[in-house]
Formats: structure tokens, sequence, C-alpha cells
């Protein structure tokens, strides 16, 4: 447990340390423990667990505020342990008022993840990048901040709260509104950092990041092109997120090869690989994504050589990506 605890501790000083740069952090996100590990092999330093990418992959559900905090926690708990990199979590309203935030707040911090995010949506939420949202009044959204800040603080202060201003795009709302709230979550409600969503013009983002007193946080909502990294940093953002890239890019690559395997048959499935063979980074590893080889070290470390496996005359098949599936075409 003390191990646990030390390690949690480790990646959410790393994620403060993260929001106390000058310069910007490009941090992407999705579901699963694969991708956080794939990202942490790439050479990211945090991952986001996407609440809609969650709903989505998990459950084939919309993200619509469907699922709850005890499926949040347990999915988080699993991504968490698979990765060193300090994970971002995805708590949408904080699945009710200033008392479930409570909870969330405690539960999440249970699951080894570095920080989360509330957002300011009335519940049912909606996507964050779709029509239809509404948001609650200041005075609910700067108190369920506030509780959320105040459960971490008994617990270990170095667990980052953010809060989420869905304000922009939604009934009502403009630019000078999310601004004037954003300052209200760090200045009340004690927010660590601000999520400013679904900004539109670089001049807002230079805006928002002047006057906001905490790291702001945004992800594009304007024409594109979006800004670089490198113009994100000079207008002053702290962490560019792009949070849904690693699952809707995997989404979309299923979706050509099983069209293209329905209609070609097999040859499809050596094409696309040949493909991802051919690029500069070649295919993922899932061997090593998945850590296959410490089976084995326990097996030798711990089994007695009567009960270990035999590696060397049972064989398996190379999957489709490997060199072995291609040595014959």
């Amino acid at each position: 447990m003390t191990e646990f605890v030390d390690e949690a501790r480790a990646k959410r000083l790393k994620f403060r340390e993260i929001l106390g740069r000058s310069k910007v952090t490009v941090m992407p996100g999705g579901f699963s423990p694969l991708y956080a590990r794939m990202a942490e092999m790439i050479g990211f330093e945090a991952f986001f667990v996407a609440g809609s990418q969650t709903a989505a992959f998990l459950y084939g559900l919309p993200d619509n505020g469907i699922i709850g905090l005890r499926e949040i926690a347990d999915h988080v708990r699993n991504v968490a342990a698979r990765t060193t990199l300090p994970i971002f979590v995805d708590c949408d309203t904080g699945f009710g008022n200033a008392v479930n935030v409570t909870y969330t707040v405690e539960e999440i911090m249970r699951t080894g993840a570095a920080s989360l995010q509330i957002e300011d949506q009335e519940a049912p939420k909606k996507s964050g990048t779709s029509a239809g949202r509404r948001c609650i009044p200041i005075e609910e959204a700067v108190g369920k901040i506030a509780a959320a800040t105040a459960a971490r603080d008994r617990i270990d202060p170095s667990f980052a709260i953010c809060a989420r201003c869905d304000v922009l795009g939604a009934e009502g709302g403009t630019f000078a509104d999310a601004v004037a709230r954003c300052i209200q979550y760090v200045e009340r409600g004690r927010a660590d950092f601000v999520w400013l969503n679904s900004v539109q013009t670089r001049e807002q983002v230079a805006q928002a990041c002047k006057a906001i007193p905490a790291p702001v946080l945004v992800i594009w909502g304007g024409p594109p092109p979006a800004p670089t990294p490198a113009e994100y940093e000079r207008l002053g953002a702290r962490i560019v997120l792009y949070p849904t890239i690693a699952a809707t890019a995997g989404m979309n690559a299923a979706w050509r090869v099983l069209n293209d395997l329905f209609e070609r048959g097999p040859d499809a499935l050596y094409e696309f690989a040949a493909e991802m063979r051919a690029t500069k980074w070649g295919p993922a590893d899932q061997h090593a994504l998945v850590e296959f080889e410490r089976v084995r070290r326990i097996e030798e470390e711990f089994l007695p050589q009567s009960r270990r496996r035999d590696y060397t005359s049972t064989w398996g098949h190379p999957g489709v990506f490997t060199s072995e599936a291609h040595a014959d075409r």
C-alpha cells in the first residue's frame, strides 16, 4: 500500500510540475490502458481519460451523462496501474451536486490518478463538442469546485483540481461570461487550473490566458487550422489537449480495415499491415505495450522447473503485423 501511495504522489507531483511550467504541454487522450502505455512509450508526459470515449468504447453509449462514478473510477484504476504517466480524468459534472462531487474526488484519488476535471454543465451533460449544452448558475458551479478542492485537501493536496468551463457554445453563453466564470473558479473555488472549452480564435486564447489567474488548458473549437503548440505557448496556454485522439484514430482505422476486409478478404489485412510497417514508426508492438515478456520472467523466477512452460517445442502463429507474416508475400 505504501508503494501505491508513493507512486500516486510521484505522478501528482509530476503533473504539478507540468502545470508550473511556462512552456506548453501537449496531452493526448483516449480511454484505455493500452493507449496510455502507448502515449508513455512515444514520449508524452500525461494522458487524459475521456468520458465520451469510455462511454463509447466500453458501453457503446453516447456522451450524455449515462455512465457514472463507479464505472469511471474502476476504469481509471486500470489505466493508472499500467503507466507511469500522470492520468487526468474526465469526471463530467461530478455526477451530481457539491455532495456528489465530494465523493467523486475521494474515489478518483483512490485510483492513483493525478488530476480530475469537473465541468459546469447542467445534468444530464452533453459532449463538450456538441450542441444542446446548458450550464448551471455560476454560484452553484463555484460551490462544486470549492467542494472538490476541500475534499482534495483532506487527502493529498498534490492532487490537481481542474474547473472546466463549457459556456462557449452553450445556451446564452458568451466569451466574456466564460472568462468571468473561470476567474471565479480559481479565486473562489480554488481550482488549480481551468479548462476553457471550444475556444474559437487565437485572440480568445490570448485574452483568456492573460485574464485567468491560473494555468489554462484549451481545446480548439474554431475553424482549422488550429494553433500549433508553439503558437499556443506564445498565446499563454499551459496545456493543449487532444481529448479523444487515440480512441478516434483507432476507431477510424478499424472502420477502414473492416470495410476493406468485408469487400476484399484477407488481402486487405496484409496491405494495411504493409502500410503500417512502411511508416517511420512501424506498427505498434502489442507484446511490448502489455509487457508480455514479464510473464516469462515471473515464471522463471518463481515456478519450479517442472511447472514452467515449454517455449521451445510449442508454437503459435505470427500475427498479421509481424515480419514473419510477410515473408512469402
